[in-house]
């Protein structure tokens, strides 16, 4: 196989391979001491908080509220939502001996919290003045993985979760087009993901839900990421928990409950929605780096260090995360190597001839003329310019590998050769066992009815029974 000088697969050549090089090399995580689990790197972590920050303001602006609920979960809160506890159930890790004694109830350790949350919903909820309840939680979960992928698919992992109570259906639907409407803008403004924002069909629902909808990302490699998805339950939960409230009228009533989540799945997403053959590639709103400096000296140039510690200043000043790499041990070349596979967005490198004409040298992590004089007065005041434009710069370069790889078809042949390579938009029947035999010859899914979806309606591409959905169905290959 092809590799870069740093031993680096290329995606032509295997892209899964390339993934479990890129993540580990470039520092963003290690693998955990029990299988299937992570240690996620501080530089990987850095990358979490980003998007942790920014995504815990607008949960926040829109009224919910940060709460926290227990890692262990008594096993019979499962059972009293049948389809819950039955879609769970192949993933659950169960405590059954603490304190050197065997439990009398054992106790899951959370994939979810959506049974816990409802118990605790019932005791806090009486009134129709307590709706609509508004929680979210930062948390850790466990979901034993046979076949884990880091940040795509490992036993435990980080993610906020949303859970609201309210008094009608109407109120319930608005909110959790919100939780997608907030992943979306996530995706599309911070991330530099084009996502496809769409419903799920009935057999991929999430496990209880009445609707599940979802934001769907294509990697470089053409499969699908789920980014992020947001439920309507419906009164499931609600009957299941006694989740009930006193209306206007003194009758007795049953709350429409929604949930939602996005995880540290979505470095997995930046990862392969933008990396290269030099490895990652970060969108300058998350990076945890925007702009390294490196220092160019032989033996030690104070004026050149100094210089650089005072561009370093000035550019945090201005609102830019900046670090400096003054490690003398380590040549020009290997940094920049380093810092191209870390992705970092800039990077400005600062000699003495630089220093004397009062410049650095600056170079894109993509799409740029290689590189570029810039003056050192006024890189503070012009550098969220240049950041700005290389997020817009890493959008457009994924909406285009999007659209350039997502066919519309209307016969069997051409579904399967678009789903070698991509996505498939096409009419469906949507009836499960349809789905299972399209999985079983081409392993694609369908991924979500696009909400902007133009009308259409027609024949099944697989069997041709009548379409479902009036629109058409984006099928792929996913992680």
């Amino acid at each position: 196989m092809a590799r870069d000088e740093r031993g680096v697969t290329a995606q032509s050549e295997d892209f899964a391979a390339w993934y479990n090089e890129v993540v580990f090399k470039a520092g963003l995580v290690d693998r955990g001491p029990a299988k299937g689990t992570m240690v996620i790197r501080p530089y990987g972590y850095r990358l979490w908080e980003q998007l942790q920050s920014e995504l815990d303001r607008r949960i926040k602006d829109t009224g919910h509220e940060n709460a926290y609920f227990p890692l262990l979960i008594p096993e019979s809160y499962l059972g009293r939502e049948a389809e819950h506890v039955e879609g769970f159930s192949p993933e659950l890790a169960v405590v059954t001996h603490a304190g050197g004694k065997e439990l009398e109830e054992s106790l899951v350790v959370r994939p979810t919290s959506e049974t816990v949350i409802g118990e605790m919903m019932s005791k806090w909820i009486s009134s129709h003045r307590d709706l609509p309840l508004l929680l979210n939680q930062w948390s850790n979960v466990v979901r034993w993985e046979l076949r884990p992928r880091m940040f795509l698919r490992t036993t435990e992992f980080l993610w906020q979760e949303g859970h609201t109570a309210h008094a009608d259906e109407a109120d319930a639907r608005r909110e959790t087009m919100l939780g997608l409407e907030i992943y979306h803008e996530v995706a599309r403004d911070l991330a530099a993901m084009p996502v496809v924002p769409g419903e799920k069909t009935p057999g991929e629902r999430f496990a209880g839900a009445v609707a599940t909808f979802t934001i769907e990302g294509m990697m470089r490699d053409g499969r699908a990421l789920q980014a992020g998805t947001s439920h309507y339950m419906g009164t499931n939960f609600a009957a299941a928990f006694g989740i009930r409230y006193t209306g206007e009228s003194g009758r007795d009533e049953l709350c429409h409950t929604t949930s939602w989540g996005m995880s540290t799945r979505m470095i997995g997403g930046i990862v392969m929605t933008h990396g290269d053959d030099k490895g990652l590639v970060f969108p300058p709103r998350l990076a945890p780096y925007q702009v390294v400096i490196v220092s160019i000296t032989r033996g030690g140039n104070a004026a050149v260090e100094q210089a650089a510690d005072d561009l370093a200043r000035r550019l945090r000043a201005a609102g830019v995360r900046t670090h400096v790499d003054n490690r003398p041990q380590l040549s020009p070349g290997f940094k920049y190597n380093e810092w191209e596979m870390r992705g970092v967005p800039i990077r400005l490198e600062l000699g003495p001839r630089d220093l004397e004409a009062g410049t650095a040298m600056m170079v894109r992590r993509l799409g740029g003329d290689g590189k570029q004089s810039v003056p050192l007065d006024s890189l503070p005041e012009t550098m969220q310019g240049i950041l700005d434009d290389f997020q817009s710069f890493l959008l457009a370069r994924a909406t285009e590998f999007r659209d350039t790889h997502t066919r519309t078809v209307d016969d069997w042949p051409d579904f399967a050769d678009a789903v070698a390579t991509g996505w498939a938009s096409a009419l469906h029947c949507g009836q499960p066992p349809c789905e299972d035999d399209i999985k079983s010859v081409t392993a694609a899914t369908p991924r979500c009815i696009p909400l902007a979806g133009a009308p259409a309606t027609g024949t099944c591409v697989r069997c041709g029974a009548a379409s479902a959905y009036g629109k058409r169905v984006i099928f792929g290959r996913a992680y």
